[in-house]
């Protein structure tokens, strides 16, 4: 991947742009709302009282604390999936639709749509919603101003972003936010992010940066393979250094959350953000377990562990045995046998191994998820990548396809990328709201 070069031929450095963009006020973090928090019970009886609360507030718990203020005398569309909950766990259209401090007449539903109906690579359509009766608009597989047009015709002034994470550059959320960045901008309307935890940290970013060459909706610009941002830093670092034509944003921040945070800490409801992202475990090894969309292997969908089972027809106690010879920090292996229920060997038993992580600080996804493509290829003679190399789209560029059908070590692979990340790293560092 070429990294950060490719990220600096669009525009001004990190910094200055940013600046640029916060005294033109296209840019904000409403971090005070907090100070606006009543120490009573809150509006609509959206979060638990007592020994319950969790010790983060979302965004959207703050900024429902301080009455909505920055939506004020607006029309107020959203974008969300099942995961936009209070504390509570009542979702946060059903919240603002019964509120009269806000007016919320649309909802934007993005892959697996609104109420998280669809599987991979599907949405819901354009319907009312019945709980509500608010018009849904379909965002998915639309950017640009095909998308901007949607905006426009749902009749909103201000966009709001509300959408669970799972600190992968391939889960498409993301992209999801920076294409409607992207369509406000063109469509002249106003940006408000909504802040919610990355699941396994933002201690910091690992893996390859994206080639901009490589570009899709499974990573739109050249950040790494596991970020390390919330978010709200994300759409911070969209607007300063990727989007051509900044949108008018501002962020709502969290209370309580810290860097080194697994969502476990927050003590905030996991919501599946997708089918195949049952619990935070499978968001700890997915930045580098999803590879294996690359194979020929099975990355688990169709069984309960998607993502901490792989395997294929053939696969035998040899590659949990290389694979825990390499000693990877903080994970062991264990020879597995399953049989997926849809998906890649549906209905088949497949071998391979489970992934046990027992020290989440010291465990790195995506070098793991390296050295598990390099043991698979070397004990197991059925192994191929798709034909289509998608490979190549999910790390970035060729250079891991290449490099591992070369023979190269994992070690050997994860240094080819070292400038590229410290490059990134040292960007992303200027987004960053949390310590």
């Amino acid at each position: 991947m070429t990294g950060m070069s490719a990220a600096n031929s669009s525009g001004p450095s990190g910094p200055s742009r940013r600046g640029l963009l916060a005294a033109t006020g296209a840019v904000g973090a409403l971090g005070s709302l907090g100070a606006a928090e009543p120490a009573g019970p809150r509006h609509g009886g959206d979060e638990p009282s007592g020994p319950a609360r969790p010790r983060v507030r979302t965004g959207f718990e703050r900024l429902a604390a301080g009455g909505y203020g920055p939506l004020e005398g607006q029309r107020v569309g959203v974008v969300t999936n099942p995961t936009g909950v209070t504390a509570a766990v009542r979702h946060i259209v059903d919240v603002m639709h019964t509120d009269d401090r806000v007016e919320l007449t649309a909802v934007f539903g993005p892959e697996h749509g609104f109420r998280g109906t669809a599987q991979a690579g599907g949405s819901e359509g354009r319907y009312d919603d019945p709980a509500t009766g608010l018009p849904v608009y379909d965002t998915y597989l639309k950017s640009g101003r095909a998308l901007a047009d949607v905006f426009t015709a749902s009749g909103v002034d201000t966009v709001v972003f509300d959408i669970q994470d799972a600190g992968a550059r391939f889960y498409t959320y993301i992209w999801t936010l920076y294409d409607c960045m992207q369509a406000a901008a063109l469509a002249g309307l106003r940006f408000v992010v909504l802040d919610r935890p990355n699941p396994v940290s933002g201690r910091t970013a690992l893996g390859p940066v994206l080639d901009r060459a490589f570009a899709s909706f499974v990573g739109r610009e050249p950040i790494a393979q596991a970020h390390g941002m919330t978010v709200a830093e994300l759409a911070l670092l969209f607007n300063g250094e990727f989007l051509q034509e900044p949108v008018r944003l501002d962020v709502v921040r969290m209370s309580g959350w810290r860097r080194t945070d697994f969502f476990d800490a927050t003590g905030l409801p996991w919501v599946p953000p997708s089918p195949n992202m049952p619990t935070p475990d499978t968001a700890l090894v997915y930045s580098g377990t999803c590879l294996f969309e690359g194979t020929n292997l099975s990355e688990g969908r169709g069984t309960t562990r998607p993502f901490e089972l792989l395997g294929a027809e053939g696969v035998d106690r040899r590659w949990a045995e290389a694979a825990n010879a390499e000693e990877l920090p903080g994970v062991r292996f264990r020879e597995a046998y399953f049989q997926p229920v849809f998906s890649k060997f549906q209905g088949r038993t497949a071998g391979g191994v489970q992934l046990h992580v027992h020290d989440r600080e010291a465990f790195d996804p995506v070098r793991t998820g390296i050295a598990l493509l390099v043991t698979a290829k070397r004990v197991w003679s059925g192994f191929a990548w798709r034909p289509d190399n998608w490979i190549d789209k999910l790390t970035g560029s060729t250079r891991v396809r290449t490099m591992i059908d070369a023979g190269a070590s994992a070690d050997e692979v994860v240094a080819a990328w070292r400038q590229d990340l410290a490059a990134f790293r040292a960007t992303r560092r200027e987004y960053l709201l949390y310590r």
